[in-house]
């Protein structure tokens, strides 16, 4: 089958690789669409902490956002399996350790993740090979366009709930990117007074675009939730400056050096903190929000290619006719 294939920082292109087997307890995902997200533009371009820290290694196989049919099972699976549409999670913990039998297998710290982590192949490529458990059925409503975007937004709706904001509350977002908008999508759903946060004129233009109030200085309002999804450095600490006493920061956004927050300011503002890592435990409500028409974020898609101009789009190349979005998906099935 076709895959693409990080091979180094820079390198890397479409390959034939074997066709992966439903070992027990697998299935096998003839995958129908995939997204490109900011993880995968760190592997290609080398900044990835993983490759540093030894839970990732050249060659890689990317790809964790996606949407296919179950095409063969393995020894155990329910073979009612077999021709659902469905995504999967991300985050595959070894299932025995104390966290995961709390359900918390999204930081189990022997974990490996889908096209990231512990040398799990990704999905972009023509099959994929995943855990039954991992799995989450795609209803009709939900087509491939919204299905590979069901971990992104599992990740935007759990910033979203972490906020606690709804009718009566203003939050913030800052970045505006896929994770951002969404998690303004999801805020706004939820009954609160949403406002973005951003640098570029056409992300802010696109922010405005979708409905709501977006610049590049933050509101002169009161804000009961800020949630930081940018890659700033500087945005924490910022983030924490600009809530209200008695408020909640979400930081969901990474940076690429660490960030800095003074604990005196949250201590003595009586704020309160929450990190955000994966979609895990908000992947179901999310397929719920999509299959329902509570949130569309098919606006966000600003093109589809095929497997062949993913270096292309890793290396920040945006494709032809693009529309204004953030997020770049690839249809296997071309």
């Amino acid at each position: 089958m076709r895959a693409f294939v990080v091979t180094g920082p820079g390198e890397g292109g479409v390959q034939e690789v074997p066709d992966p087997v439903a070992a027990p307890g697998e299935v096998v995902v003839d995958v129908e669409r995939a997204g490109v997200c900011g993880t995968d533009v760190e592997f290609w371009t080398g900044e990835m902490a993983y490759l540093h820290q030894g839970h990732a290694a050249y060659p890689v196989r990317l790809g964790h956002e996606w949407a296919g049919t179950v095409t063969a099972v393995g020894e155990g699976v329910d073979p009612s399996w077999t021709g659902r549409r469905v995504t999967g999670d991300t985050m595959l913990g070894e299932g025995s350790c104390r966290r995961c039998r709390r359900g918390q297998q999204h930081v189990c710290a022997q974990r490996q993740e889908v096209g990231i982590r512990g040398g799990r192949p990704g999905a972009l490529a023509e099959r994929l090979a995943v855990p039954a458990r991992s799995l989450h059925a795609l209803p009709g409503a939900v087509d491939p366009v919204l299905g590979a975007l069901v971990e992104p937004g599992g990740n935007a709706l759990r910033a979203a709930r972490a906020t606690g904001a709804g009718p009566g509350d203003r939050a913030l977002v800052v970045g505006p990117g896929t994770i951002g908008l969404l998690t303004a999508m999801f805020l706004r759903a939820a009954g609160a007074e949403v406002h973005l946060l951003g640098v570029t004129a056409p992300s802010l233009a696109f922010a405005r675009d979708l409905g709501f109030a977006a610049s590049d200085v933050p509101p002169d309002l009161p804000l009961d939730a800020v949630v930081d999804a940018s890659s700033d450095p500087a945005a924490p600490a910022r983030a924490l400056d600009l809530v209200e006493p008695g408020g909640r920061v979400v930081y969901i956004g990474l940076a690429g050096v660490p960030s800095t927050v003074d604990t005196r300011a949250l201590v003595l503002g009586d704020v309160t903190a929450v990190g955000v890592l994966s979609a895990s435990p908000g992947l179901a409500d999310t397929v719920a929000a999509y299959a329902a028409g509570d949130v569309d974020p098919r606006p966000l898609v600003a093109a589809t290619v095929g497997l062949a101009q993913v270096g292309a789009v890793l290396g920040g190349r945006r494709p032809e006719g693009a529309g204004p979005g953030p997020k770049v998906q690839v249809d296997m099935t071309t």
